[in-house]
């Protein structure tokens, strides 16, 4: 699928981007360019350090803000496939910095659009969250205007031949500033601060969250907002499953942050269909392609009216036992109670 092909994946120095460079070399071996985009020239130093040139020559590193419109379409020249992975995602800086978040989350997704659009690419796949579903904050609203924006795109093509789509997933097990490298973290102090007993969220690992984006650049039409089936946890079975000796200390919810996350809302549904390992939220107005052809397309039926994809009524859930299997596998090999 990728062999002899070029890639740009913006935010490319970033947990997801670092796991999506390792599978691409490893599948992949005859892709011809991997270009990694980001601002943040000590990390492309860092990962140069990983995959020198010598080695790795098909791998390019370009320093750019999807802010910067023409960087952007510069970077894209020749390029066939994007994945869009930058974005000012910390709930709390987004709600401090309110117009650097927009700046980054909605114009950097029209700038990402638009060189696409000029430089001949042919798949754009977009990361979302799940706080742009019924968004309470600024990250997940701006999260939401990106998706509509990636998925309307496609309205805007004319007779380019480009497919965009978008992948919505959970909590990424082990990424930077989450919950399970902090809780590792705070164990050595015997207490472990929690925002409220009966939270719950998504869970995904990052290569779970790589393989989403393949099957999104193997399979979209275009317009599509990807959900993968996933388990959910509690928040308290994380802490005891990580330090079952530590004292809780309930803090509350932070500003902005929900009880429950949600993937799929009910009204999502009228427009949904049921994959068999994932869903598909179809666009509310597409040009290109009827509800049929993505059920035809993909092999899929339509969700139940009223279906909604809640984590706190879930039906697949994490023990204590499978989490310390999956911080082993996932967060850290030398990890024990």
């Amino acid at each position: 699928m990728l062999n002899n092909k070029s890639i740009l994946i913006t935010g490319g120095t970033g947990s997801f981007g670092k796991k999506f460079i390792e599978t691409i070399l490893s599948r992949y071996p005859d892709v011809k360019k991997i270009i990694i985009f980001s601002r943040d020239e000590l990390k492309q130093f860092e990962l140069k350090q990983k995959y020198p040139h010598n080695r790795y020559p098909q791998l390019r590193f370009f320093i750019g803000d999807v802010r910067d419109q023409a960087r952007m379409i510069q970077a894209c020249e020749g390029v066939d496939v994007i994945i869009h992975a930058a974005a000012i995602k910390q709930v709390d800086t987004a709600e401090y910095n309110p117009t650097e978040c927009i700046r980054t989350n909605i114009t950097g997704a029209e700038n990402v659009i638009q060189a696409a659009l000029q430089c001949g690419v042919k798949d754009v796949v977009a990361l979302s969250t799940d706080k742009a579903c019924a968004p309470i904050n600024l990250y997940g609203a701006t999260k939401l205007a990106s998706d509509k924006l990636f998925t309307a795109a496609n309205n805007i093509r004319g007779s380019k031949k480009i497919r965009f789509s978008v992948v919505r997933y959970g909590n990424v097990m082990g990424s930077r500033g989450s919950v399970i490298p902090f809780f590792i973290e705070k164990k050595k102090t015997g207490k472990l601060p929690i925002t409220h007993k009966d939270m719950t969220r998504f869970n995904i690992s990052l290569q779970d969250g790589v393989d989403l984006v393949m099957f999104a650049l193997d399979q979209h039409l275009g317009g599509e907002i990807f959900v993968p089936k996933i388990p959910s946890y509690n928040i308290l079975d994380i802490a005891k499953a990580i330090a079952p000796e530590c004292e809780i200390e309930v803090v509350g919810v932070r500003p902005g942050e929900k009880l429950h996350e949600e993937m799929i809302t009910d009204t999502d549904s009228l427009h949904t269909i049921d994959l068999g390992k994932f869903y598909a939220i179809l666009p509310s107005i597409s040009m290109t392609h009827s509800e049929n052809d993505y059920i035809t397309h993909h092999k899929a039926q339509k969700v139940p009216f009223g279906f909604k994809y809640n984590s706190g009524t879930n039906t697949d859930w994490e023990t204590i036992e499978s989490l310390r299997t999956l911080i082993t596998e996932h967060v850290d090999p030398n990890f024990k109670i």
